[in-house]
C-alpha cells in the first residue's frame, strides 16, 4: 500500500509567534511520522534581504518536494497581509498539480485584511478559500467570518492545541511573577498593562509582584513608558526571547496577562494554561474559545482600572490563582490536548487524500 505523505508550509519553526509554536508542537506528535510530513519555511525573522532569500529558497524547495516527495496533502499555514500572497502562490501550484490543500488560517485580522484589501486582492482571497479542499478556522467566530467571505468554501473549526504539563507552584509569601508574552504594542494591550500595573501598586505597598514583558515590537516605547511611570523597580522589558527560553520563563511565573484588543487564538494563553498559570485576559477574538471566567479572569479590552483590579486580586490571593490555574490546566487536558488535535488532522487528511 502506498504510504501517505503530507507537505507543510509555514513560517520557520524558529521564528516568533504562535504559528511557529503550533508547528513545533505538532512536530512532536505521531502524525508527523505517520504522514511522513516534510516542512517548507517561507519566512524567517530578519531584514528584507533575509526574508526575500527565505521565500525564494522556499519556492524551489517546495517544487522539489512536490516532484520528489510526492505528498498526498499540502497543508498551508497562513495569516494576513504579507503572509497571504506568499501562501496563495503555493496553493495555486498545488492546485495545478492536483494536490488537495488544507488552508489553515491563523491570522486574527483576516477579515479586517479582506475588508481593507483592493478588489483584485479580495478576488484572490475568495479564490484561495474556495480552492482549498478544507479551510481550517481556529474558532467558530473565525469560521463565521470566513464563510461570509466565501460561502462556498468548506470551513471547519480546529482549535490550537498544546501538550499539558505539570502545574506550576502557586506559592505564598514570595514575589508573584506576572508574565506578558507576545508582540509588544497596542493590539496586545501592552501599554494598557503598564498603566494598570502602576495603578495596581498602591493596593499593596510591599509590591509582592514583578512583571516580565517578553516579546518583540515596540520594545523601546515600552521601556520609555516604564521609566515615565516610575515602575522600573518591579518591571522588566526583556524584548524578544527565543522559543527555547519560553518554557523556563512560563515555569517560573504564576500569572499570564494578555490584555489584547484583537486576537486569534493566542498560543501564549494555551502555553500558560498547560502549566496551570492563572490567566488574566480579554474576551476578544478566539480567546473565549480557550478560556472563560471558570478558569481565568476576563477584563474589558483597553480599560485600565478593571485590569489593575484583576491583577491586584490574583497577586494577593494565592488560593484564587491556584484554583483558576488548576481549572485552566484541566480544560487543556479535556479540550486542547495536542494528541487529540493531531488525530483530528489525521482524519481530515484521510478523508481528502487522493
Amino acid at each position: 500500500m502506498k504510504r501517505q505523505r503530507a507537505l507543510w508550509v509555514s513560517t520557520s519553526m524558529s521564528t516568533r509567534g504562535g504559528v511557529a509554536t503550533f508547528v513545533r508542537e505538532m512536530r512532536e506528535t505521531p502524525i508527523w511520522m505517520e504522514w511522513d510530513i516534510r516542512h517548507v519555511a517561507t519566512h524567517r525573522d530578519g531584514g528584507i534581504a533575509t526574508k526575500l532569500a527565505a521565500y525564494t529558497q522556499a519556492v524551489f524547495v517546495y517544487l522539489y518536494r512536490l516532484a520528489v516527495h510526492r505528498p498526498s496533502i499540502v497543508h498551508l499555514h497562513l495569516s494576513s497581509y504579507g503572509s497571504f500572497p506568499r501562501k496563495y502562490l503555493f496553493e495555486l501550484i498545488a492546485r495545478v498539480v492536483r494536490k488537495p490543500v488544507v488552508l489553515h488560517v491563523h491570522g486574527s485580522d483576516f477579515s479586517v485584511f479582506y475588508d481593507r484589501s483592493p478588489r483584485l486582492l479580495q478576488t484572490a482571497i475568495r479564490d484561495a478559500l474556495r480552492g482549498a479542499a478544507v479551510v481550517v478556522a481556529l474558532g467558530e467566530p473565525w469560521a463565521v467570518a470566513l464563510r461570509a467571505i466565501a460561502p462556498q468554501s468548506r470551513i471547519i473549526v480546529v482549535s490550537n492545541a498544546i501538550r499539558p504539563a505539570q502545574q506550576v507552584e502557586q506559592h505564598s509569601g514570595a514575589p508573584v511573577q506576572v508574565l506578558f508574552l507576545g508582540e509588544i504594542g497596542e493590539r496586545k494591550g501592552t501599554f494598557t498593562l503598564l498603566e494598570a500595573w502602576r495603578r495596581m501598586l498602591p493596593l499593596d505597598p510591599e509590591s509582592p509582584a514583578r512583571l516580565i514583558v517578553a516579546g518583540d515590537g515596540a520594545v523601546d516605547r515600552a521601556r520609555e513608558m516604564v521609566a515615565e511611570l516610575g515602575i522600573g523597580a518591579g518591571v522588566e522589558i526583556t524584548g524578544w526571547i527565543g522559543p527555547q527560553e519560553i518554557p523556563a520563563l512560563i515555569a517560573a511565573s504564576q500569572v499570564l496577562v494578555l490584555p489584547s484588543h484583537r486576537e486569534g487564538q493566542p498560543m501564549a494563553i494555551l502555553e500558560a494554561m498547560a502549566r496551570g498559570l492563572c490567566v488574566v485576559t480579554c474576551p476578544v477574538g478566539g480567546i473565549p474559545d480557550l478560556i472563560d471566567e471558570t478558569c481565568g479572569l476576563m477584563v474589558p479590552p483597553g480599560e485600565v482600572e478593571p485590569l489593575a483590579e484583576a491583577l491586584g486580586r490574583v497577586v494577593r490571593d494565592t488560593e484564587l490563582r491556584a484554583r483558576l490555574g488548576a481549572a485552566a490546566l484541566q480544560r487543556v487536558r479535556d479540550e486542547f490536548d495536542i494528541e487529540v488535535v493531531c488525530r483530528r488532522f489525521d482524519g481530515i487528511y484521510r478523508e481528502i487524500a487522493r
